[in-house]
């Protein structure tokens, strides 16, 4: 299934210029691990199926579904059975200023099962199931409707956390309406300004809190610190400004907000597990292949 591998970055390979790639896949076969720049899910269809990211081993069962973040190392031991692996370009997703809201959802590998949530859990297996069928389809607007799909999936899920957010927060409803409101808008700050210098004290007065309070809350809410939020921010643009060859790695990290080349380097290579300059040499080496049918799934 790996076409092309090199260490442990995947250079995923869409055909005919899509921006998916779906495996009906029931190879008997150890995937090691590796990472890439796609958005990953997989369900298993007969039997069930290992997924390991660093120290955690998630043991899906015959439909479970598992979203894997981009950059997220995981390894996929050899199992027997039949599986769906669903791939799509971050990019479509990360470069949509709309879908803001929904990029908690990437912070760490998520599994969806009947005991998560019975109506998520029916919603997504839904997705999955059709986005299967548009895959192998003729229609020329396939893709679009994968699209919607997705997001459908991912907006359902997003939905999901922040319900779980509200138990967890012992203010209750009114005061986690109040943090969103707040949020909301030092998030959006942080997308308009993540080129310049933001201090902390900025962003906890956006929000008018203390800057400990902000700090502490801002974790809470978003189960990261805002200097990782900044710094996740800042490499999704500098990964896109990689992409043009044109622009040296240096000015790369001026533009996407990194205070020196070395911080750069070293912030990035933590978040995506490669050098500035290996992943646009990777990235930008990436071909296609084309793919052969498989036979339709079941509800």
């Amino acid at each position: 299934m790996i076409k092309n591998l090199s260490g442990d970055y995947e250079i995923v390979e869409y055909e005919n210029k899509r921006f998916v790639m779906l495996y009906d896949n029931s190879e008997y076969e150890f995937y090691p691990t590796h990472w890439h720049n796609a958005v990953e899910i997989i369900m298993p269809v007969e039997n069930t199926f290992i997924v390991q990211t660093g120290e955690q081993e998630y043991e899906l069962q015959e439909r479970d579904i598992i979203i894997i973040p981009p950059g997220e190392l995981h390894t996929l031991p050899a199992h027997e059975g039949r599986r769906i692996i669903f791939q799509c370009d971050n990019r479509v997703l990360s470069d949509v200023s709309a879908l803001a809201d929904i990029k908690p959802v990437f912070q760490s590998p998520i599994v969806i099962r009947p005991e998560t949530d019975r109506d998520l859990y029916v919603l997504a297996k839904k997705q999955i199931l059709d986005i299967y069928s548009e895959y192998y389809s003729q229609s020329e607007i396939a893709d679009v409707r994968i699209y919607m799909y997705l997001i459908i999936l991912l907006v359902a899920l997003r939905e999901h956390q922040i319900e779980q957010t509200e138990q967890n927060f012992i203010s209750g409803k009114d005061k986690l309406y109040q943090y969103s409101e707040k949020f909301r808008l030092v998030l959006k700050y942080i997308d308009q300004n993540y080129m310049h210098n933001i201090t902390l004290e900025t962003l906890a007065a956006i929000a008018g809190y203390s800057k400990y309070h902000f700090s502490r809350i801002f974790r809470q809410y978003h189960s990261m610190s805002y200097i990782q939020y900044i710094n996740l921010r800042r490499t999704r643009a500098a990964e896109t400004l990689l992409l043009d060859p044109n622009i040296s790695i240096t000015e790369v990290a001026m533009r996407a907000g990194f205070s020196s080349l070395s911080t750069f380097n070293r912030i990035f290579k933590e978040i995506k597990h490669c050098t500035p300059s290996g992943y646009q040499r990777l990235y930008c080496s990436a071909g296609e292949d084309p793919a052969g049918r498989a036979e339709p799934l079941q509800e």
